[in-house]
């Protein structure tokens, strides 16, 4: 059957479509080539400046594609429309007798394409994949008949992977319900009450690894070059440490608690504590205090900081509902379960993705033989 060629622009057409009808879902699309909402303040945003995205539609940033060695382009397949940022371009597949639109999709799922938009994007100042460079890329295409072929084997991994997401997202559902039962049923504690804090520094220097915390409340190694290492503070097990230096900025306040048997250090200005009420665990303290809700109101009560940071003394009035220790005990194990299957969704995912390149080939070389 043969090998067709052609060049991307011959393949699709720039569609705007302008947001007449007050849409505020706003999104933008990241390096894995996923849709994410804005995590940004839309309060104010004027929706009718923003790009109206519908199912089958695709969006693309040719920005920094050289720095991140990625082609940011994505493929919305949800029926709700959305809306992305003017900076985005946003397209069809229209010469559907040449190309299967999520055949075209499943193009760019690999590495090699990424790297392949960064060597294109060497030409330019800001590392950026320009649009026009972006539609003269050729691609060679099979049939229309093998494409289906190989984009229904995707659509079976992704339809599994998507049914054991549904089944994430209702475990998910059951431990908001349980902690807003907690929230309204039970006595709440201020944090400050419950902890102690630790100041116990590196003096001997035995410890070389320093870590920080993200905003996915998640211990991370550091860079702390030329740093004098025995100013940092110990973080032991079952202790927490968190960064409250710029809470109103992130909208998020960095906590994690250390699991690991072998203690860590971290900078002089975290804030590092250890719970000391036997009634409370600390792996659900962990859990209310890694909530979305609790995030923003740490947020709130950060607002009158100049730098946005904030003080110990109001990190401490966040308040805990303390359940009894039994239902704390049941609700850390079904968090644990979830996180758990939380991250064998995101190999799933991981898993699909890097099963589409080999996809690609496939479909190639039986349209070759």
């Amino acid at each position: 059957m043969g090998l067709a060629k052609y060049k991307i622009k011959e393949l699709i057409t720039v569609v705007y479509e302008k947001n007449d009808n007050g849409i505020r879902d706003f999104y933008g699309i990241n390096i894995n080539k996923e849709f994410m909402l804005t995590v940004a303040n839309t309060n104010d945003l004027d929706e009718k400046k923003y790009k109206v995205v519908r199912k089958g539609r695709f969006v693309y940033s040719g920005m920094q594609t050289g720095r991140d060695e990625c082609i940011r382009l994505s493929m919305y397949t949800k029926d709700k429309p959305i809306v992305v940022s003017p900076a985005y371009i946003t397209f069809e597949v229209t010469k559907t007798d040449k190309i299967v639109p999520l055949y075209f999709f499943i193009y760019f799922l690999s590495t090699e394409k990424d790297r392949l938009g960064w060597f294109y994007s060497d030409g330019s100042v800001r590392a950026n994949l320009d649009w026009d460079i972006f539609g003269d890329i050729e691609i060679q295409l099979p049939s229309i008949e093998i494409q289906k072929k190989y984009v229904n084997i995707y659509t079976a991994m992704v339809a599994n992977q998507q049914s054991y997401e549904r089944g994430l997202e209702d475990l998910k559902l059951s431990i908001d319900a349980s902690i807003e039962k907690f929230k309204h049923n039970e006595k709440r504690i201020p944090l400050g009450e419950m902890i102690e804090e630790s100041d116990i520094r590196n003096i001997d220097g035995d410890i070389l690894v320093v870590h920080g915390v993200n905003k996915d409340k998640e211990f991370m190694p550091s860079v702390a070059s030329g740093a004098d290492l025995s100013r940092y503070k110990i973080v032991r097990k079952g202790q927490f440490a968190c960064n409250l230096m710029h809470v109103g900025r992130d909208v998020a306040v960095p906590i994690a608690l250390h699991k690991e048997d072998k203690p860590i250090i971290v900078s002089p200005a975290y804030f590092v504590f250890n719970l000391i009420d036997d009634s409370v665990l600390s792996e659900y303290a962990m859990m209310w205090l890694s909530r979305s809700e609790t995030d923003r109101y740490a947020w709130f009560l950060s607002d009158t900081n100049v730098r946005s940071g904030m003080e110990k003394k109001r990190f401490c009035e966040i308040e805990i509902p303390i359940p009894d220790i039994q239902k704390q005990k049941a609700l850390v194990e079904m968090y644990k379960v979830y996180i758990e299957r939380r991250s064998i969704n995101e190999k799933l995912k991981q898993q699909i993705k890097n099963l589409c390149p080999i996809l690609i080939k496939g479909s190639l070389e039986e349209a070759s033989a």
